[in-house]
């Protein structure tokens, strides 16, 4: 969990800022993303039951952000606009009770401060069913301190953005003049207009060939052999594009999506539904109490011994004030 707060405030741009700002070169490049008609979800292995049933919807055109927002195009939106993200503010006790179940003991006042989860990974095998095992909040973790307040972003402006809350990208989409993409226009891009594939680029699997996605290499999370070249994250277009030239569909770090999330929504949504919106509130039947916005694409941690969130069908979900070491996102934009 990150920092909540609404980010509004003004804000002096720090060195890294400024330095980001100087060396970014264009904002992302948008790619049209023609209109059409496809199945959405999956009922193959190794499907969830939040991937299923399939069903047909139907998206309009859209212009999609042909990469991940960078270090320094989040960068030129702070610097323009003083903007203050969620995890660089203190954290409010009020807020973090509202995600937990009735009847929580208060936090402890050390995670109260300025901060947010870092991949702190171990050093031996552990069991995958405690992510407490390699996550950790880290006060002064930001977006200009992916790691700690020790780090930085210099030299990293081609890296996307991450530490980044559901707010915060919804601030810079609509500082550019664009908007979160919704969860059906994702997994529609994503597939680059191929049909019943795993993947962006079809059904190869990723240790066949050229590294495809930066993912994670190895046994999760302890060792990472680093064979897509990268342990952490990867500067943008690194790897080849999908279909309709969008890269990072899969891997790298997870993306924020429009829509809530709700475990059972594909079993609720009208056959041939056209740019359906997702449900109208969030829910999760393993954390009720606390209702989460989607992201997709997976990340530079998904392996399918832990998490095959790579694939262009896999849904998860976190709360909008989060900010993780491996989640960012990217923008689109209506077709006039």
């Amino acid at each position: 969990m990150a920092a909540c707060g609404n980010g509004a405030r003004p804000a002096t741009a720090t060195d890294s800022t400024v330095q980001a700002v100087k060396l970014t070169d264009t904002m992302n490049r948008m790619v049209l993303i023609p209109g059409g008609a496809f199945e959405m979800g999956t009922d193959e292995m190794p499907a969830q039951p939040d991937e299923q049933p399939v069903h047909k919807v139907q998206v309009d055109s859209f212009m999609m952000d042909e990469h991940e927002v960078t270090n320094g195009e989040f960068a030129a939106f702070v610097a323009a606009t003083g903007y203050v993200t969620i995890a660089e503010k203190p954290i409010s006790k009020e807020e973090i009770l509202k995600e937990l179940p009735p009847g929580s003991p208060d936090p402890d006042s050390s995670l109260l401060q300025a901060g947010s989860l870092v991949f702190s990974p171990p050093d031996h095998e552990v069991p995958l069913d405690d992510v407490s095992q390699w996550w950790a909040f880290k006060a002064g973790a930001s977006w200009q301190h992916p790691e700690g307040p020790e780090s930085s972003i210099n030299g990293k402006e081609h890296y996307p953005a991450v530490h980044i809350s559901w707010e915060d990208a919804q601030a810079y989409a609509q500082w550019a003049g664009k908007r979160l993409p919704t969860e059906a226009e994702w997994e529609y891009a994503a597939r680059g207009g191929l049909a019943r594939q795993s993947y962006p680029w079809g059904n190869e699997a990723l240790t066949t060939g050229q590294p495809k996605a930066n993912t994670w290499n190895g046994h999760f999370p302890y060792q990472n052999t680093k064979t897509d070249g990268f342990y952490g994250t990867a500067p943008v277009k690194t790897y080849a594009p999908n279909r309709y030239g969008l890269y990072d569909m899969s891997g790298n770090v997870w993306e924020w999506c429009a829509d809530w999330y709700d475990a059972n929504y594909y079993q609720h949504t009208p056959a041939g539904a056209h740019n359906p919106q997702g449900p109208d509130k969030g829910f999760d039947p393993a954390d009720p109490a606390a209702p989460k916005r989607v992201i997709r694409g997976g990340s530079f941690m998904c392996t399918d011994e832990y998490c095959s969130g790579y694939r262009v069908t896999a849904r998860m979900k976190t709360t909008p004030t989060s900010g993780l070491a491996n989640l960012g996102f990217r923008c689109v934009k209506d077709v006039k």
